[in-house]
């Protein structure tokens, strides 16, 4: 399902090529668009003859045709993303790239390609002038390429390097990322696909699953993408929601005709089934903790900045609480670090630490809770060893991807809506995404937090996490103690009714 239910949906185009068999190319594009909630547009580059078999033959469209349906969606249907796929023509290519250079800063469209040089079927399209244009016009308009190794190792003309160096070669001739596509490797169980870009990599892992009927994966991968993209997520983002939907429709693949079968649609990966293992470059997730699990709901959730507010709240009964010191010396801090847990041991408090893990473990705390930022720094098994709860925050799907590899004992999701307490550079994720977050997390508990308040506080439980954090919702309110009361009311409601 798309973000939200409006009355319009994001435009995403394929210029691509036809699959007659109606497994790959612009079919297999437009029905991915449809399934992630995009409409979707096509500017048709050539028209294969296939099956399920083989490719028996393509013929081009013609130069003026092809300019023409781009000049025609562009006046009326500018895209929120463009994916590129079979494009056998080097004239055509040419006037793609002139094309792009013209528009594509004038609309601000994201650019995802899959340089498809053959078919599954084997049929080969490479032509040296192809690559050539690829190489030197079209990558530096890329924003991201989904290249096989085959591809990669062709486009990037260095056969003899590894799949790293060849990827920073296509970064270096100006495209903006390089998703390497695995399924060609040699792993027999696993999928291994590798992003890769200037300031960020990864890899994502997942089961290879054994079935026959797995024509168009790379066009399903790069179209589910592109709808990703149009959606407003980033482009690591998006890789990993194309690679989650990939595997869905994998799953429920079926047979089309004599040879390999064709993916089925489904909407919006939600199950961590589907969702890939990512593998980030430092040591923190490749390690196997054990941290301490939560085995009541979090619950209505405050966080304050001093130990004067948890005095204050104190009386209140309140189940669980951060402690987000961000501002005093050092000596300050830690003293009411110190006080604060020593209070929460007599009120029998879940009180979480943010970010001073070291005093969190001198004295106690019930737990801590980590940034993104934290986790390369902070001493997680010496944390998991004191027996203290750890909390990760996330804003996106990377970072909850990589939380979950640390296997903490809850995870943030946020901001849900805008906050003023704090400055932050991603942006809301709203309702719709929370639910995907939350679903995403079914094993693991989770606390929604960002801009949540009286009038937001019902949406977000009916998401299915298993808290609520709040900030201004107390700390900005003429009557905090009062506003505690009846947040705290409410959600304790909201819980006791799923027990």
């Amino acid at each position: 399902m798309p973000d939200a239910i409006s009355e319009t949906k994001p435009i995403v185009w394929t210029i691509a090529s036809s699959d007659s068999g109606g497994g790959a190319g612009i079919q297999a594009d437009l029905h991915t668009f449809n399934a992630l909630g995009c409409h979707g547009c096509s500017v048709i580059a050539a028209v294969t003859a296939q099956n399920s078999t083989e490719v028996v033959g393509y013929e081009t469209i013609s130069p003026a045709l092809f300019i023409t349906q781009l000049n025609c969606l562009i006046q009326d249907m500018p895209p929120a993303a463009v994916k590129i796929g079979l494009i056998p023509d080097a004239e055509l290519l040419t006037q793609l790239a002139n094309w792009l250079a013209q528009y594509k800063a004038q609309h601000q469209f994201v650019v995802i390609a899959d340089p498809v040089l053959s078919s599954s079927t084997g049929y080969n399209f490479v032509r040296q002038s192809t690559l050539q244009i690829w190489r030197q016009q079209l990558l530096p308009l890329v924003d991201l390429l989904t290249p096989n190794i085959h591809e990669l190792a062709l486009l990037s003309n260095l056969s003899q390097q590894n799949n790293d160096a060849q990827a920073q070669q296509l970064l270096q001739l100006g495209c903006q990322a390089v998703l390497v596509k695995g399924g060609h490797s040699t792993e027999a169980n696993t999928v291994t696909d590798q992003f890769i870009a200037v300031n960020s990599r990864f890899r994502l892992k997942q089961p290879r699953l054994s079935t026959t009927h797995n024509h168009g994966t790379g066009c399903v991968l790069s179209s589910a993408i592109t709808a990703a993209c149009a959606h407003g997520y980033a482009l690591a983002d998006s890789a990993i929601i194309g690679r989650a939907y990939l595997q869905q429709a994998l799953s429920f693949s079926y047979a089309t005709g004599k040879g390999a079968g064709s993916l089925q649609p489904h909407g919006w990966p939600v199950s961590p089934d589907f969702f890939p293992q990512l593998q980030h470059n430092d040591a923190a997730i490749d390690d196997n903790f054990c941290f301490a699990g939560i085995t009541a709901p979090l619950g209505f959730y405050p966080v304050i900045d001093s130990v004067q507010w948890l005095k204050r709240l104190l009386p209140f009964e309140p189940d669980v609480i951060q402690l987000r010191i961000k501002q005093g010396t050092a000596e300050d801090i830690e003293q009411q670090i110190a006080e604060a847990i020593l209070l929460s041991r007599d009120y029998k408090l879940r009180l979480f630490i943010n970010d001073h893990w070291q005093l969190a473990i001198k004295y106690g705390a019930y737990g801590v809770h980590l940034g993104q930022e934290d986790l390369t720094t902070a001493d997680l098994a010496a944390i998991a060893s004191a027996g203290l709860r750890l909390g990760i925050s996330t804003h996106s799907y990377t970072e909850l991807l990589r939380a979950r590899q640390i296997r903490p004992s809850y995870i943030a999701l946020g901001h849900i809506f805008a906050t003023q307490t704090k400055q932050m550079p991603s942006q809301p994720q709203g309702i719709a995404r929370l639910k995907r977050y939350a679903a995403l997390c079914s094993d693991v508990a989770t606390v929604a937090i960002g801009g949540i308040n009286a009038e937001r506080i019902d949406a977000v439980l009916a998401c299915g996490v298993s808290g609520v954090a709040v900030v201004s919702a107390i700390t900005a309110q003429q009557q905090p103690e009062q506003a505690f009361s009846q947040l705290k009311q409410r959600v304790d409601q909201h819980y006791a009714h799923q027990i």
